[in-house]
C-alpha cells in the first residue's frame, strides 16, 4: 500500500468531543464577538516528510483508516460545526497550514490543525447576497485568505483575527461567478478567473491607511476562455531560484495552454494546443519543482483527457529562458483531478473517481483506489453561473460538468479532497510505515523485497529516507535485520508441532532460502551463523534444512568461510545422510583453515573424495606432493602386476592426471589458479617428484623411474598429451627446458626395446617426439637412429601381429612431420615388403605419383573397393594437373575388367544424373567414344536395362556403332531408341513391328507394350511425315489376324490400307471440329450466365410507391408478412394480386422485400 486515505463511512457525534448540548444555537455575531485568544499558528505546516528518516520524527496525518505504528491520525469531520452556524453545504476548499471551508450561504470555516474550528468568516445575509463561496486561496505565509463568490465578489480576511480587510466588486465584468482565485509568491499579487473565460490580475495596495486593490485583465475570454489558473508556487527553500522573479502562470483554456510572466512586465513564454480532444474532458494544471539533471526547475503537468503533458522550465547560464516539453504519459481513463503530491510521484483522479497513484520517471501506475463513495463536492453550478443567470457559454457548461477544481488541493505532501460530509486526507506512507503495514500482515517476504528496493534505491514514492545512498542503506539495513529475526522467530512459533515430516521441511525450506538470501544480500553472514543459526538449532528439521541450503551457496561461491561451529555441523550432517558428494563439492569452495586438516583428509580418503582430498592438502597445507603419492601407491601396484584396473582405479588415474597437467600449468585443482608466488616452486616440486629414480618406500625389485611408467602403462597418450601442454609454456624458462630434455631422455630409455610396451604407445612416444621436434623453437635433441630404430620395429616383415595397428602408428609419426626424419626411399622399401599400403600412398601423394596409388589400392585388400571413389576423386576435383589425370585415367582403364560389380561402380563415373550440375566442366575429364561404345557393350551384356537411360545421359558415343552393338545384343527397343534419335523412324517401326510379330505367341505381355510403342512413335512423327511416309508405316506387313469381320479376316494390310488412312483423316478432322464447338459453347454459355448475374445483381428503383393492382402504398406495410414483388420494368405488385394475374403474366420478376 502506498496511500493512506480516511475511512468514508465513520462520523463522529458531539459526545465522542464531549460538546455540550444548547438550547438555542449560537448566531454568527456572537460567535465572532466572543473574546477568545488570538489565533496563533502552533506549527508552520501539516506534513513534512520529505527527505527526513522515520526514526528522527513521528509522522503527522489528519485522517487514516490503515496506517503503520509510527503515524498519529486524526479525522477530520466539519458536518457539525456547519450545522451549527447554518453555514450550508460545503462548496470550496484550500490548506495551508489551516484548512479553509467555503459554504454554499457564503460562509467560510477555518480550522487549525487539530481539527478545531477557529474562525467562521463572513455572514448569511452576506452570502444572500454574494451568493456561495466559489473559490479560496491562502497566501505563502498564510496569514489572508481570499474568498471569491459565485455572484462574482472577491474579499479578503485577515487570518491572524478574522478581520475583512478587502471588498472587491469591481475587478471584472459583472454577472460572472468567479471560478478561480489564487495568490501567487508576490504578496501584493493575485490573479482571478471569471466565468466568462478572462483573467484578471489583482494588484493590493495600502495608500494612507487605505486598502485598494487595482485590476488588469490578463486574457479576454472572448479570444477564448480559461477555464483553469495555476501559478508558480516555490517553497522558502527556493525563494531564491531564478524562475521565481517572473512570477509564472499558466492558464488552461478550452483549446490550448498559455505560460505567462506577470514580472517584470506580461510576456507569453509558451502557447501548446491540446490537439484532437473530448469537448467534455477537463483541463488540468499542476506545478511541481523537480530535479532534472541535478538541477531544481519547475514543471508543469498538464492534460485534457488521458495524456498528461509536461513542460520544463529552466534558465540557462546566458539568462535566457527555455521552456522544454519532455516525454507524455498517457492513460485510459479520462482524468478530472491532477495533483503533485511530492516531485516523483502524481495522484490522479478519473471521471469514475477513481484514485491513481503514478511514479512519474517510470510511468509506473503503483495503486488505485476507488473513491466512488467520497461524495465529491463538484463545482459545475459556478461553470453555468446559475448565481448570474447562467450567462455563459455552451462549450464552458459543458467542461463545468465534470468540474471540481476547489474539491480539491494539495499541500506539504497531503492532497484534500472535500466530500459533503468531511475532508478526505490523503498521505504517501513513508517508507518504514510501507513495510510495518506488511509486516502487521505477516507478509515477511514482500517486506523484505520492499525494504530491499528502499536499500538499492529501485522504489517508487519513497518517503522518509536519506538522500544520501550511505546513509539510506545504513536505515534500511538495520531494518531489514529486525524483520529477518521476526522472520525467523515467527517461523519457529508457527512450526507444525504434529504431523507428516515433509511438512515441518515445507514449512522451513520456503523461510531459509529467503533468509540466507537477504543476509547474503546485506553482507551480514555474522548475522547469519551467530543469530540466525543458533536460534534454529533449536529444532531439528530446521538445522537440517538450514545446512542443506547452504549448499548452493557454497558451490556458487557465493559463502566462502563458514564458523568453525557451523563447519563440523556442516560436514558431520552431510556425513550422517551419505551425502558424500555434497561433502566433496562444498570443501574444493571454501576456506577449510579452520579445521582438522588429517581429520578431513582421512574421511576423503576413506570416502574416495579425492577431488576434496588433493583440495585440502593444495590449500590447508601447502602440499602438491602427498596427492600424487597417495595415487600412486594405489594405482600402481595392479599396473606393475598387470592386472586390469577397477573402475576406482581408473578414476584415481585420470584424476592423477587432471592434477598433474593443472599442477604444471599453474591453475589450481579442482578449480581456481595456484598462488602466482607459489607457481614456480609448485613445477618444480612435480617434475622432481615425476623424474625420482625410485619411490619413497621402494621395494627391491622396483623398476626405474616408477611414477613415468605408471603413468606411461596407464594411458600412454594421455600422459604425452599432458607433457605436449606443459612444454608450450617453455620457452624462455631455462630450468624448465632442461627438465624437459630430461623427460624425454627417461621416455626413449623407458619405452625404447622394452617389449612390455605395444607398438601403439611407442608409436604414441615417437609422434609426440616428431611433433615437438617439427616446432620451429625446439630445443629437444633426439638421436636419428632412434627413429630408423622404431621404423624398422614397426615395419619388420616377420611379424604379422598387429599389422593395422603398427600400420597405423606410423601413418599418424609420418603425417605429424617424423617423416623428415628418415630416408624415404628406405622407408618406401620397407612399406611395400610390410604391405604397408597406406604408409605407400603417404609417399606416392607427397610426390605427385596419383598414378602409383592405383597400385596400391589394387593390392590392398581392405581398401580394394574404395579405388573408384579415389579415381572420381582425382579426375573431377580440382588441384590436379591435365598430365596427372591422364595418367591415373590410363592407369585405370589398364587394369579394367568384365566384373559386373566394378562396372556398377564405373557407370556413375561421368553419367550419374544430376552430376553434371554440381562438377566444373573445364575440370570434368572428357572420355572418347571408344570407351563410351565399350561401355555400351559392356551394359548390353551385364545390365541391359540400364542401356536407354545411359544412352539419354551421354552424348558422346556414335549411333551407327551403337545401333550395331545393340542389334548383336538383341535390344529391339534400344535400337528403335537409336534409329529414332537418327532419324529413320520407318526402321525403328520395322524392329518393333518385327518383336511384336516374333514374340505374339508366347508373350502378349510385350506385345502390347510394343504396340504402346508403335502407336506412341506413330503420334511423335506423324506431324514430320509426308502422305507417302505414311503410307509406308501402315503399308508394312503385319502378322496380327483382324478377326473382327469376315471379309477382312483373311485379308492383308494392304488391302485395307485405304480405309485406315480415311479413318485416320476423319478422327483428326471430327476432334478438331469437337475442340471447336465445345470452345464457342463455353464461350456463349460464360456470357449468358455473366450478364444474367448482373441483372440480377442490379438493385431495382419503382417508380410508383404502391400495387399496380389494389393501389396500396408499400411503405405503409412495412409491418406485413406479406411480400411485394418488382419487374424489371420497375412495376410493383402485391404478391396476392400477381397471383390472379399469373395466368397472364409472362415477364420474369425478382422478389425482394419490404424492407
Amino acid at each position: 500500500m502506498y496511500i493512506l486515505w480516511e475511512d468514508k463511512d465513520i462520523y463522529i457525534d458531539d459526545k465522542e468531543f464531549d460538546i455540550p448540548q444548547v438550547d438555542t444555537p449560537p448566531t454568527l455575531e456572537s460567535i465572532l464577538n466572543e473574546d477568545d485568544e488570538p489565533f496563533i499558528l502552533e506549527d508552520t505546516c501539516l506534513l513534512n516528510t520529505e527527505n527526513i528518516d522515520a526514526h528522527s520524527c513521528e509522522t503527522s496525518s489528519l485522517a487514516s483508516s490503515d496506517s503503520g505504528d509510527h503515524s498519529s491520525n486524526r479525522n477530520f469531520f466539519y458536518s457539525n460545526e456547519i450545522d451549527k452556524v447554518d453555514a450550508g453545504l460545503p462548496t470550496a476548499i484550500t490548506v495551508s497550514n489551516v484548512i479553509a471551508v467555503g459554504t454554499s450561504h457564503g460562509l467560510t470555516l477555518v480550522f487549525d490543525q487539530n481539527q478545531a474550528l477557529r474562525l467562521c468568516l463572513g455572514t448569511t445575509a452576506t452570502g444572500a447576497e454574494y451568493g456561495a463561496v466559489s473559490a479560496l486561496s491562502i497566501n505563502h505565509d498564510c496569514t489572508r485568505l481570499l474568498c471569491g463568490f459565485a455572484k462574482g465578489q472577491i474579499t479578503m480576511w485577515d487570518l491572524a483575527n478574522g478581520k475583512l480587510l478587502r471588498t472587491i466588486t469591481d475587478a471584472h465584468p459583472p454577472g460572472t461567478a468567479i471560478l478561480h482565485v489564487k495568490f501567487t509568491d508576490h504578496p501584493a499579487l493575485a490573479v482571478c478567473n471569471d466565468s466568462g473565460g478572462s483573467v484578471f490580475e489583482l494588484s493590493f495596495r495600502r495608500v494612507m491607511g487605505m486598502r485598494t486593490c487595482e485590476s488588469r485583465c490578463l486574457f479576454s475570454g472572448s479570444k477564448g476562455e480559461v477555464c483553469c489558473v495555476e501559478p508558480l508556487h516555490a517553497g522558502p527553500e527556493l525563494k531564491d531560484h531564478p524562475i521565481t522573479h517572473y512570477s509564472l502562470l499558466a492558464m488552461a483554456s478550452l483549446t490550448k495552454i498559455l505560460l505567462i510572466g506577470l514580472k517584470p512586465s506580461l510576456k507569453v513564454w509558451m502557447t501548446f494546443p491540446y490537439g484532437k480532444t473530448d469537448p467534455a474532458s477537463v483541463p488540468l494544471l499542476a506545478w511541481q519543482f523537480v530535479a532534472v539533471q541535478k538541477t531544481i526547475n519547475p514543471v508543469l503537468a498538464f492534460c485534457r483527457g488521458d495524456t498528461i503533458h509536461f513542460l520544463l522550465v529552466k534558465k540557462d547560464e546566458s539568462g535566457t529562458i527555455h521552456v522544454i516539453k519532455p516525454r507524455q504519459l498517457l492513460l485510459n481513463c479520462d482524468l478530472i483531478s491532477l495533483s503533485w503530491i511530492n516531485p516523483h510521484t502524481l495522484v490522479l483522479m478519473d471521471s469514475t473517481e477513481k484514485l491513481r497513484v503514478v511514479d512519474r520517471p517510470s510511468q509506473e501506475e503503483l495503486e488505485t483506489v476507488d473513491m466512488a463513495e467520497l461524495q465529491l463536492v463538484y463545482n459545475s453550478s459556478h461553470f453555468k453561473s446559475l448565481a448570474t443567470g447562467g450567462n455563459v457559454s455552451q462549450a464552458l457548461a459543458l467542461v463545468g460538468e465534470k468540474t471540481c477544481y476547489q474539491s480539491v488541493c494539495s499541500y506539504a505532501g497531503q492532497i484534500m479532497y472535500l466530500g459533503t460530509k468531511c475532508v478526505h486526507i490523503m498521505t504517501l506512507r513513508n517508507w518504514r510505515e510501507r513495510v510495518d503495514h506488511l509486516l502487521k500482515q505477516e507478509k515477511f517476504m514482500e517486506a523484505l523485497s520492499l525494504a530491499w528496493s528502499f536499500h538499492e534505491g529501485t522504489a517508487k514514492a519513497v518517503l522518509g529516507l536519506f538522500a544520501d545512498p550511505a546513509k539510506r542503506k545504513g536505515v534500511v539495513a538495520d531494518k531489514m535485520v529486525e524483520i529477518l529475526l521476526q522472520y525467523v522467530d515467527r517461523s519457529l512459533k508457527k512450526c507444525p508441532e504434529q504431523g507428516k515430516i515433509q511438512l515441518m521441511e515445507q514449512h522451513f525450506q520456503d523461510m531459509v532460502p529467503v533468509t540466507v538470501d537477504y543476509c547474503l544480500l546485506l553482507q551480514r553472514t555474522d548475522l547469519l551463523f551467530n543469530q540466525i543459526y543458533p536460534r534454529l538449532v533449536e529444532n531439528s528439521v530446521a538445522r537440517g534444512v538450514f545446512l542443506e541450503s547452504l549448499e548452493p551457496y557454497i558451490l556458487s561461491e557465493r559463502i566462502g568461510c563458514l564458523t568453525a561451529p557451523v563447519m563440523r555441523d556442516l560436514l558431520s550432517y552431510f556425513q550422517e545422510n551419505g551425502m558424500m558428494d555434497s561433502v566433496e563439492g562444498c570443501l574444493v569452495h571454501m576456506d577449510i583453515t579452520n579445521l582438522d586438516i588429517q581429520q578431513v583428509v582421512q574421511m576423503c580418503w576413506d570416502n574416495q573424495l579425492y577431488d576434496a582430498m588433493i583440495y585440502v592438502f593444495n590449500s590447508g597445507m601447502n602440499d602438491y606432493i602427498s596427492p600424487m603419492e597417495k595415487l600412486f601407491q594405489a594405482i600402481g601396484p595392479p599396473l606393475r602386476e598387470g592386472k586390469p584396473l577397477t573402475d576406482e582405479h581408473v578414476v584415481m588415474g585420470n584424476k592423477l592426471l587432471v592434477y598433474i597437467s593443472c599442477c604444471l600449468a599453474g591453475r589450481a585443482y579442482p578449480l581456481g589458479d595456484i598462488p602466482e608466488d607459489l607457481v614456480p616452486q609448485v613445477k618444480n616440486q612435480v617434475f622432481e617428484f615425476l623424474i625420482r629414480l625410485h619411490s619413497v618406500e621402494a621395494a627391491q625389485e622396483e623398476e626405474v623411474y616408477p611414477y613415468i611408467r605408471t603413468l606411461l602403462h596407464f594411458d600412454t597418450r594421455e600422459f604425452l598429451n599432458v607433457l605436449a601442454l606443459t612444454f608450450e609454456d617453455f620457452k624462455n624458462d631455462k630450468q624448465a627446458l632442461e627438465y624437459q630434455q630430461r623427460i624425454v631422455d627417461i621416455l626413449l630409455k623407458v619405452m625404447v626395446d622394452n617389449s612390455d610396451f605395444t607398438p601403439s604407445q611407442v608409436g604414441c612416444l615417437f609422434t609426440f617426439l616428431a611433433r615437438q621436434l617439427a616446432k620451429p623453437d625446439n630445443t629437444l635433441f633426439v638421436n636419428r637412429k632412434l627413429f630408423d630404430q622404431v621404423l624398422e620395429f614397426l615395419c619388420s616383415p616377420d611379424d604379422d601381429s598387429r599389422h593395422t595397428e603398427r600400420q597405423q602408428v606410423l601413418l599418424e609419426l609420418l603425417q605429424v612431420g617424423g617423416v623428415v626424419q628418415f630416408d624415404e626411399g628406405h622407408l618406401l622399401d620397407l612399406a611395400e615388403k610390410t604391405e604397408f599400403y597406406q604408409i605407400c600412398e603417404f609417399m606416392y601423394e607427397k610426390k605427385h605419383l596419383y598414378d602409383k596409388i592405383v597400385d596400391c589400392y589394387l593390392k590392398d585388400p581392405l581398401r580394394k573397393e574404395e579405388l573408384f571413389n579415389y579415381i572420381h576423386n582425382i579426375l573431377s576435383m580440382p588441384g590436379y594437373s591435365s598430365e596427372e589425370k591422364q595418367l591415373v585415367s590410363v592407369k585405370a582403364l589398364q587394369h579394367i575388367k568384365v566384373s559386373q560389380t566394378r562396372l556398377q561402380m564405373l557407370c556413375p563415373l561421368e553419367h550419374t544424373p544430376g552430376r553434371e550440375k554440381s562438377l566444373n566442366p573445364q575440370t570434368v575429364l572428357k572420355l572418347g567414344p571408344d570407351l563410351h561404345e565399350l561401355l555400351v557393350d559392356l551394359l548390353c551384356q551385364f545390365s541391359p536395362q540400364q542401356v536407354i537411360a545411359f544412352l539419354k545421359t551421354s552424348q558422346d558415343y556414335r549411333l551407327e556403332e551403337a545401333i550395331q552393338i545393340t542389334e548383336k545384343h538383341k535390344l529391339h527397343e534400344t535400337t528403335a531408341y537409336l534409329l529414332e534419335k537418327k532419324g529413320d523412324v520407318q526402321g525403328a517401326f520395322e524392329v518393333l513391328l518385327q518383336e511384336t510379330g516374333d514374340e505374339v505367341p508366347s508373350l502378349i505381355q510385350r506385345v502390347e507394350e510394343a504396340l504402346h510403342d508403335i502407336i506412341a512413335l506413330c503420334q511423335r512423327s506423324s506431324h514430320g511425315l509426308n502422305q507417302q511416309q505414311r503410307e509406308v508405316c501402315v503399308c508394312v506387313r503385319c502378322p496380327i489376324n483382324l478377326g473382327c469381320d469376315p471379309v477382312y479376316g483373311k485379308g492383308k494390310l494392304a488391302e485395307i490400307q485405304g480405309l485406315i488412312l480415311g479413318m485416320l483423316e476423319t478422327f483428326n478432322y471430327e476432334q478438331t471440329l469437337l475442340e471447336t464447338t465445345t470452345n464457342l459453347l463455353n464461350s456463349d454459355l460464360h456470357w449468358s450466365l455473366s450478364h444474367l448475374h448482373k441483372a440480377v445483381s442490379r438493385g431495382l428503383h419503382p417508380r410508383q410507391d404502391h400495387c399496380n393492382i389494389c393501389l396500396q402504398q408499400y411503405k405503409r406495410r412495412q409491418e406485413s408478412e406479406e411480400e411485394i414483388i418488382i419487374f424489371r420494368y420497375t412495376h410493383i405488385f402485391c404478391d396476392i394480386c400477381l397471383l390472379v394475374l399469373r395466368c397472364n403474366t409472362t415477364n420474369h420478376y425478382v422478389e425482394v422485400p419490404t424492407t
